[in-house]
């Protein structure tokens, strides 16, 4: 956890909330968007979502293990309802007008309550796991093991709750296969190119905020 100014906090604590609600808005409306890769099905979401752990890693760092859990829990309800919103209008990458809001479309309702109990409780696991880790071990360690194990937990209560009998019948038959890929390719992205970005924002903004309260005293 970082020492930081009330003005320092404030700023740190805009940006990181507004960090985790733009990638969970972004995930939740690319995984309605499938394609095949060499023959296997995914969706876009799979390349969006794994920023989402560098934002809690970071949240941790900046802030400690206690307020990362209120911060997540105040990202959600407005990134629920933006996410909501997106989805009907831009409805599986078409826009749609507004026309969608007078009924209930339980498609993307299924998946906006599916984001929240697994964003939620695959941040907070994540946010345990990096907690302890971070005390004893090399920087990178933590990140690691708390983005594979929160990944697997948000990959399972996801698809499952979002696609398990969906109405869509694509999403319904291939959901299993769309999971496995799902998680073997967050791996990939957070191990090889998001790890290494955490290692440079956390170096960046350590010395940034290091560097402001050097200017103030």
């Amino acid at each position: 956890m970082l020492s930081l100014t009330t003005a320092q906090a404030r700023r740190a604590l805009i940006i990181l909330i507004s960090f985790h609600i733009v990638i969970i808005d972004a995930s939740n409306y690319l995984v309605q968007i499938p394609f095949q890769l060499f023959g296997i099905y995914t969706t876009w979401g799979t390349f969006s979502f794994p920023l989402v752990y560098l934002a809690t890693d970071l949240t941790v760092r900046v802030f400690g293990s206690a307020r990362a859990r209120i911060i997540i829990f105040g990202a959600m309800l407005p990134a629920l309802i933006l996410s909501y919103t997106i989805s009907i209008v831009f409805f599986e990458g078409t826009f749609q007008g507004f026309g969608g809001f007078s009924t209930l479309n339980i498609f993307v309702f299924r998946i906006a309550v599916a984001s929240f109990i697994a964003y939620v409780a695959g941040q907070l696991l994540d946010v345990s796991v990096f907690s302890y880790l971070r005390r004893n071990q090399q920087w990178w360690v933590a990140p690691s093991v708390s983005t594979t194990i929160g990944n697997l937990v948000d990959t399972i209560l996801f698809y499952v709750i979002a696609f398990y009998l969906s109405s869509d019948a694509f999403m319904a038959a291939h959901w299993p296969e769309i999971a496995l890929v799902d998680y073997i390719f967050k791996l990939l992205v957070s191990i090889l190119l998001f790890l290494p970005l955490y290692g440079i924002l956390l170096k960046v903004l350590t010395d940034r905020l290091i560097s402001v309260n050097r200017e103030s005293i």
